[in-house]
């Protein structure tokens, strides 16, 4: 078993495109029909608009402020300047997590929450 698209319905689909390409970095790859994808290593990583999702669904798709994306980086210090340098509020950090990351959290422009991390010592063992 594995996954192999996660797919972000969206309100604005080209102002979210501009996102996930210029702030969070992913390769773009193409857009077709209110659907918008991206490189991203194995995972298909896509974009779809919300108005267009009721097809798909059967009923009405609700805004997605319940999520995270997790995006690896080396330097997450940096990162967070490179964001906050763009304009981008940042929600939390960076902070060091006792599971092994150093993370700072930003909101995606449907209110998704985009998590950078660059791993570091646990503190925390595992159960």
């Amino acid at each position: 078993m594995e996954i192999g698209y996660v797919i972000l319905y969206v309100e604005d689909l080209d102002v979210s495109v501009r996102f996930y390409r210029d702030v969070v970095g992913l390769a773009y790859k193409f857009t077709d029909a209110g659907y918008a994808e991206f490189d991203a290593g194995g995972l298909r990583f896509a974009l779809y608009e919300r108005r267009r999702a009721e097809w798909l669904t059967g009923r009405a798709v609700t805004p997605g402020a319940g999520g995270e994306v997790v995006v690896p980086v080396d330097d997450v210090d940096a990162y967070a300047e490179r964001l906050r340098a763009a304009g981008v509020p940042v929600l939390s950090g960076p902070a060091d997590r006792p599971w092994g990351h150093r993370t700072v959290h930003v909101a995606d422009p449907d209110g998704f929450v985009v998590e950078f991390a660059e791993e570091i010592p646990r503190t925390r063992g595992r159960l």
